[in-house]
């Protein structure tokens, strides 16, 4: 479920026509969440991701790190399912490590632009971790790295729809910085089957996932 909010109804439709136990349900996850039957598997994926949505819509993304979270941990403690925390190698902020590994706490601003997604995943990785501690949940966090693939939206942010949009268009590709950083950049194929697996794996600490090949 999910309300379309950086999205629209056409990235699904071509699932709910081609696999008849998909459903779509329009649903804002800051509000509380009740799905009828029984479920194996809570996924909480809901938030903008975006470096052009950070200032366009920072309450709704630290609402989604927030009350989203929370209520998509009371849907799985209320059901007894395994919970799954999409988090963000932006946890890590300005790291002063390179490459990070998961037990580096960062090197984080609160108050720029674009902590807002920053704070709500690291928030929402707290609280993950009190529900698995106080209420025995069994739960996962994935930490995502730089991820691209099929209909992501031209106006993203990201390097690679920056990269392809300015090329399409024969402008000169922006290179932000001082062009030394790099960037762990996954398909998005290869982060589901991470998913997948550390979903099915025992490790309940926050597990990286990305290309260990920087560009």
């Amino acid at each position: 479920m999910y309300n379309l909010i950086t999205s629209s109804y056409e990235t699904v439709a071509r699932l709910r026509a081609s696999e008849p136990d998909f459903e779509y349900i329009d649903h804002d996850v800051s509000t509380y969440i009740d799905v009828p039957g029984e479920l194996d598997e809570v996924y909480h994926f809901a938030s903008a991701a975006s470096p052009a949505d950070f200032g366009r819509i920072p309450i709704e993304i630290l609402k989604a790190g927030a009350l989203g979270t929370h209520n998509s941990l009371g849907l799985a403690r209320a059901r007894g399912a395994r919970f799954m925390l999409a988090s963000t190698s932006e946890v890590y902020g300005d790291p002063l490590v390179h490459p990070q590994h998961e037990d580096y706490t960062g090197n984080v601003s609160i108050t720029g632009p674009r902590r807002v997604y920053d704070e709500a995943k690291r928030y929402a990785e707290a609280l993950t971790m009190a529900y698995h501690r106080h209420h025995r949940l069994d739960s996962r966090i994935v930490r995502i790295f730089n991820t691209h693939g099929p209909r992501m939206r031209e106006d993203d942010g990201r390097m690679v729809p920056n990269f392809i949009r300015q090329a399409l268009l024969g402008e000169p590709l922006t290179i932000y910085g001082d062009g030394t950083q790099t960037r762990s950049v996954q398909y998005v194929d290869d982060l589901i089957e991470g998913v997948l697996r550390l979903m099915r794996s025992d490790e309940v600490r926050p597990v990286n996932i990305g290309n260990p090949v920087r560009a």
